[in-house]
């Protein structure tokens, strides 16, 4: 295989976003990781749904998926599934994925398919002018909004770990190296990864700026946070780390943690799969079938 350079995995098009969009950090992060890790382009895809996210397989050199809004989680676990070798990266905003893509999120955890789940957070519908999206604050009121917030909002990392993931991070749109590390981590990943970005949009929002974020945001390994689980703890100790991660989970306005929050062991739904199907993952859907279909045995199988 020809050595590979990081202008490999960039696409030859311009990314037309906001200046000072935090999904420019998110983009060059990505990039960084795919080629530090040296994943074969022609076996990575990278899947979006709606929104100013969903630009992002557009300016990536490897395969790509603009899927539809709040539909990108089961789009990408179908493929992963129907081919268990393709290196698997889902992206999409809060409002996609939390808000029209709120179920799919749920139901993605309980299978734990080996993949990534990047969540851009800029608590903000940015392509539709800016409107509330699910991780604003309660009274919250950005300068596109001509009302406080009604709603509450979602805890993304506390929905992700009830939902069942098995590797909880977050990162910062313009902290790209620390971003790139915690990509590679997720993708290395075995099972369902999520990647919270808090990501300022500036905009729409003029309230959680990179000024805001920039003497709040501390690393969880710089408190001797450690986020593994490993399997069979007792109930005591499961339980003390559960608290822990819930506490750090709800810790946000003076002090913000970024970093991995959870990391647990749990059987794949690829695993889960050879109890019903044998082959898998040497046979895949993807290969098609390994003889020829007898169309006309089976017509002569169902005939009246």
């Amino acid at each position: 295989m020809v050595e590979l350079k990081l202008a490999d995995y960039k696409a030859d098009k311009h990314p037309d976003w906001c200046p000072g969009c935090g999904d420019y950090g998110i983009l060059s992060a990505l990039q960084m990781a795919l080629f530090e890790l040296r994943l074969d382009p022609s076996r990575t895809v990278v899947f979006s749904g709606i929104g100013c996210s969903a630009k992002t397989p557009h300016y990536l050199n490897v395969y790509g998926v603009h899927t539809l809004h709040g539909r990108v989680l089961p789009i990408a676990q179908g493929a992963k599934l129907a081919n268990p070798h393709l290196t698997v990266v889902a992206v999409g905003g809060d409002g996609d994925g939390l808000g029209i893509g709120a179920g799919h999120f749920v139901a993605a955890g309980r299978r734990n398919v080996d993949m990534l789940y990047i969540l851009y957070d800029n608590e903000v519908y940015g392509l539709t002018k800016g409107q509330a999206g699910p991780t604003l604050g309660l009274g919250e009121k950005p300068k596109s909004l001509p009302r406080p917030n009604p709603q509450g909002k979602v805890n993304p990392l506390l929905l992700a770990f009830a939902s069942g993931y098995t590797w909880i991070a977050r990162g910062y749109a313009y902290d790209v190296k620390g971003l790139k590390e915690l990509i590679k981590e997720g993708i290395a990943h075995r099972g369902l990864a999520f990647l919270h970005v808090l990501q300022p949009c500036p905009t729409y929002n003029d309230l959680h700026t990179k000024e805001w974020f920039a003497p709040r945001l501390y690393r969880l390994e710089e408190e001797g946070y450690d986020p593994l689980v490993p399997p069979g703890l007792p109930p005591e100790a499961l339980e003390a780390r559960m608290a822990r991660f819930q506490q750090k989970a709800l810790e946000w306005g003076e002090r913000i943690p970024v970093g991995v929050f959870w990391k647990a062991e749990l059987p794949t739904f690829e695993a889960r799969l050879k109890a019903y199907l044998p082959r898998y993952p040497e046979a895949y859907p993807a290969r098609g079938p390994e003889t020829p279909l007898d169309l006309e045995g089976l017509l002569q199988e169902f005939a009246l």
